[in-house]
């Protein structure tokens, strides 16, 4: 099993504590592509959040390939960070300073990997992620869609047990977006990637396998994608309609 969310609750502390989840179950099996919806403030970020470790669960606990991270101390944790998991933000969180060569192999330079071992990795990396061509310029050289590109080599080089992606298409126009989607089903495929992805967008999250359906911090329902995307889609649709998704949480997109 890659990923075990077991009885995950979340509080913050304050003048009222406020629950952002409630006792979260639920289990990914190695090589599984799944979404995470709800409407703003369902409580999907704090758990993209603690099953990342940036943030700690206040009781229950989170597996990653077996491991309990939450476990483990700061040197070790952030030398999991580095080793088990990739991560792609809405923002692509590349360092403008840097060439995308030098963006993607970032986290292998981190961990002194050989010069030869990262150099065949990027080329591999590349060419199926098309982006050969584009290795040596700079971040402010580059089109949204083909830093999007970028961020996704740079979180699986290191070839992780599991990627995070919030919000990846949050920036893109839809062309782009239909390319970086069908750039995560091929990274799943063709790595066996496990893949969690957060998103606002109906459309995106019709390419996982399944998706989870996050209300008021608690697990609403679970929906399987089937062999046909497009009745997949509208059953997205559907279920973010009945949980009272106002206009903010649906796209504008429709399913080509």
């Amino acid at each position: 099993m890659m990923l075990e969310v077991v009885q995950v609750s979340k509080v913050y502390e304050g003048k009222v504590p406020y629950r952002a989840l409630h006792s979260i179950n639920f289990k990914v099996e190695d090589g599984e592509f799944v979404g995470i919806m709800g409407p703003s403030g369902s409580g999907k970020t704090t758990l993209l959040n603690v099953i990342s470790t940036i943030d700690a669960p206040t009781s229950g606990h989170v597996r990653i390939d077996g491991e309990n991270p939450h476990a483990l101390k700061q040197n070790d944790l952030a030398k999991f960070r580095r080793r088990h998991l990739g991560f792609v933000f809405q923002d692509f969180n590349l360092l403008k300073t840097l060439t995308v060569e030098e963006n993607i192999v970032l986290s292998m330079t981190l961990d002194n990997r050989p010069v030869k071992e990262m150099k065949q990795r990027v080329e591999e990396i590349a060419e199926t992620l098309g982006i050969k061509h584009i290795l040596k310029k700079r971040i402010n050289e580059i089109s949204g869609g083909q830093m999007q590109r970028a961020a996704v080599a740079r979180a699986i080089i290191h070839e992780p047990k599991l990627v995070l992606a919030d919000e990846p298409t949050g920036n893109l126009d839809s062309k782009s977006s239909k390319d970086v989607m069908e750039l995560f089903t091929l990274v799943n495929e063709s790595f066996n990637t496990t893949i969690l992805l957060v998103t606002h967008d109906p459309t995106a999250a019709s390419y996982c396998d399944r998706v989870l359906f996050i209300r008021d911090g608690k697990l609403y329902s679970e929906i399987h994608k089937g062999d046909n995307r497009h009745v997949f889609f509208q059953k997205i649709i559907d279920t973010i309609s009945l949980m009272g998704g106002n206009g903010d949480d649906l796209s504008s997109v429709r399913l080509p």
